[in-house]
C-alpha cells in the first residue's frame, strides 16, 4: 500500500506526538489514517496486536495474552506501523524512576574483560550499618534508570534496607544491551561479562558496609539467563538468584542456539547435564504466555536446580482484579527453601507486579519484587 501525501503527513504528525505530546492522542491519529486507508481492517486502539518477534514452531503455539505489554509506552501496532510507512518512531526512553529518599548514584567499572557502567542506589536508612546487596540485571533495550522504575525495587530497597546495584549492559557489546548470555565466553567463571559482574558487585561490597553472606543477583528475560549464569558460575558471592522470564544456565551457546532455546526450551540433552557445584537456591517467575521466551524455559531452571526426589508443594493464587498464578515450593530435606516456582497465568513477557513508569512491566500479576526480596530474606550464604 502507498500512502498519499496527506496520510503521509498525518503519520509524520503522529510521530511529533509520540516525541513531544500525549501517546494517546498520537494512537488515535494514526486509527484514523488506516480507516481512511484499510477500512474495517484497522485492530481497536484499545486492543493493539503484539508482533511476536519469536514465534514458536509449528504444533508449539501459545494461546494470545489477554493484554499487550509495549516497550516505553509507545503501542505495538502504531511503532509497527509508524516503521512500515517510513516515519520512525522514537526511541522511546523511558521517564526516570520517581524520586526516592535515597541516592542513586552512577559508576563504572573496568577489567580485562572489557567496560561496564552501573547504577547503585543507597536507602535513606543507610547510615553505615552494614546492608544486604541485590545486584539487578536488566533485560534487552533496557537501562537500570528503566528497570529500577518498572521494578520498584530501589522503593522496595526502602521498605526493606538494602543496597541495590543495575549494571549496564553496553551498546558496544550488543546492540539491543542484551546481556550476551547465550555466549559461551559470557557462561564462564571470571571470563566475558559474568567476571565484569563480578567484579562491579566486589567494587560495590569494597566500598560499602555489605552483609557478605546476603548478596542476591536477580534479572528478567537475557538479564535473568545471566542471573542464572552467576548464580551458577559464583555461588560463594550471591546467595539466592531471582530470574524472571529467562533461561537455563547454559541454554545455549551462540546465537543460533539461543534463539531456539527461547522459542522451545532448552536442548534436552544439555538440560539433563548437571550444573557446578554449590549453585544456590532460586526463585523463578514465568507467565505462560511468554511468546518471546518459551515457559519450558523457567520449568527446566527449576529442574537444573532440584531432585525428583525433593519435598515439594503447590498452591494456587489469584491477584485481586489480576492474574491466576500457581506456585510450587520445593525444600530441602531439613525443610529449607530450595526453589520457588511462579507460573503466572495469562502473562507474557514482562516483569509481574511491575510499575508501567518502566518497560517490560504487567501489573495484574504477583509482585515479583516483593515475592523475591522475601524468598532472599530466607537465604544467607
Amino acid at each position: 500500500m502507498k500512502l498519499n501525501n496527506d496520510m503521509q503527513e498525518l503519520m509524520r504528525k503522529a510521530n511529533s506526538l509520540l516525541q513531544s505530546g500525549p501517546k494517546g492522542i498520537a494512537t488515535n491519529l494514526v486509527q484514523r489514517v488506516l480507516q481512511r486507508a484499510l477500512p474495517g481492517l484497522v485492530p481497536p486502539p484499545e486492543r493493539p496486536v503484539m508482533k511476536d518477534i519469536n514465534p514458536p514452531p509449528p504444533g508449539r503455539e501459545l494461546p494470545p495474552a489477554p493484554e499487550v505489554i509495549t516497550p516505553a509506552g509507545v503501542p505495538a501496532f502504531v511503532a509497527d506501523l509508524l516503521d512500515r510507512f517510513g516515519v520512525r518512531p522514537p526511541a522511546g526512553t523511558p521517564p526516570p524512576p520517581a524520586t526516592e529518599r535515597g541516592q542513586f548514584l552512577s559508576g563504572s567499572l573496568t577489567n580485562a574483560a572489557g567496560t561496564r557502567a552501573y547504577k547503585l542506589y543507597v536507602p535513606a536508612a543507610y547510615t553505615g550499618q552494614a546492608l544486604p546487596l541485590v545486584v539487578m540485571l536488566h533485560g534487552c533495550t533496557q537501562n537500570p534508570d528503566d528497570f529500577a522504575a518498572g521494578t520498584e525495587m530501589n522503593a522496595q530497597a526502602e521498605v526493606t534496607p538494602c543496597f541495590v546495584l543495575y549494571p549496564a549492559q553496553s551498546k558496544s557489546a550488543n546492540g539491543s544491551q542484551c546481556w550476551n548470555w547465550f555466549n559461551a565466553v559470557d557462561q564462564q567463571r571470571e571470563q566475558g561479562e559474568p567476571s565484569i559482574i563480578a567484579d562491579i558487585t566486589r567494587k560495590v561490597m569494597a566500598d560499602y558496609r555489605v552483609l557478605p553472606k546476603q548478596v542476591y543477583v536477580a534479572g528478567l528475560s537475557a538479564g535473568g539467563a545471566m542471573a542464572a549464569i552467576m548464580g551458577s558460575t559464583y555461588p560463594e558471592l550471591y546467595a539466592a538468584v531471582g530470574i524472571h522470564s529467562g533461561l537455563p544456565y547454559a541454554a545455549a551457546t551462540d546465537l543460533m542456539s539461543a534463539m531456539k532455546a527461547m522459542r522451545t526450551g532448552m536442548n534436552e540433552t544439555r538440560s539433563a547435564q548437571s550444573l557446578p557445584s554449590g549453585t544456590r537456591p532460586i526463585i523463578v517467575f514465568h507467565g505462560d504466555h511468554d511468546k518471546t521466551v518459551h515457559p519450558r524455559n523457567g520449568e527446566q531452571l527449576i529442574e537444573q536446580h532440584v531432585r525428583r526426589d525433593d519435598p515439594s508443594s503447590t498452591e494456587n493464587g489469584r491477584v485481586p482484579n489480576g492474574h491466576t498464578y500457581t506456585r510450587t515450593l520445593h525444600r530441602k530435606r531439613d525443610g529449607s527453601p530450595l526453589a520457588e516456582q511462579w507460573l503466572i497465568h495469562g502473562a507474557g513477557h514482562a516483569w509481574s507486579g511491575g510499575s508501567s513508569k518502566g518497560t517490560y512491566t504487567d501489573a495484574r500479576g504477583p509482585h515479583a519484587t516483593r515475592e523475591m526480596m522475601r524468598f532472599f530474606a530466607t537465604q544467607q550464604g
